[in-house]
């Protein structure tokens, strides 16, 4: 996950070191400059999402995760009541960064075929942008978390194949099916399975297997 991305998600940025006044003649050095609040949130989001992208990388505690930030572990409980809510800020970072372009796919793309499958790609191309992110999205890194995480997660992927079948529907209505709910509902089901399927291999092969490899071919036989 990017600085630029998690800005985007949180209205908020990093904040930088104070700079030294210029013609200072004092030896002492700048005094580093307190983040805000939010921005001290949005460091700790950065932080686990970076520790994340880790291959093989077990269970992050918060002991770890305030040791990355040369912080004390009271620090992250003052920005985040738990362990869970840091976890509610990656998912809402997900969601967020996701549904929006989702959303003018919609609105722009006229074809339902086409809005599959640049929803499909879209999603792809997120996880393989955002590694850390991946392992929130297929459970791995929630195994040991609060269960509403698990269900969270769950109910985003409900939310991509419930837009995925309305727009599989209007493909399957003006191609003259008899059955459009049917056959939508089934193809949705198959592609949403697919797109869990690539992100649990880019996650399972330490990220070296891309979810976007060969996708436009397999796309093709998807919808056809």
């Amino acid at each position: 996950m990017t600085d630029d991305n998690v800005s985007d998600a949180t209205g908020a940025t990093t904040g930088d070191e104070a700079a030294p006044v210029v013609g200072e003649t004092s030896a002492t050095p700048a005094p580093r400059k307190r983040p805000k609040p939010g921005e001290r949130r949005v460091q700790i989001l950065q932080t686990l999402a970076s520790m994340l992208e880790q291959p093989g990388a077990e269970r992050i505690t918060t002991a770890a995760l305030a040791a990355k930030l040369d912080v004390s572990e009271a620090a992250l409980y003052r920005h985040f009541a738990s362990k869970a809510q840091m976890f509610e800020g990656l998912i809402e970072f997900i969601e967020s960064s996701v549904f929006t372009l989702v959303n003018q796919i919609t609105e722009r793309e006229e074809s339902g075929t086409a809005q599959a499958q640049r929803i499909v790609t879209l999603i792809l191309q997120f996880g393989e942008k955002n590694p850390g992110m991946v392992r929130v999205m297929v459970g791995d890194a929630l195994v040991f978390e609060n269960e509403r995480l698990t269900v969270r997660m769950n109910q985003f992927f409900d939310r991509v194949e419930s837009q995925l079948r309305q727009s599989l529907r209007q493909a399957a209505e003006s191609a003259g099916s008899m059955t459009p709910t049917v056959d939508a509902g089934a193809l949705a089901s198959v592609i949403t399975a697919f797109v869990v399927g690539r992100l649990q291999r880019y996650a399972r092969s330490g990220f070296k297997r891309n979810p976007t490899e060969h996708l436009d071919a397999a796309l093709q036989r998807l919808t056809a």
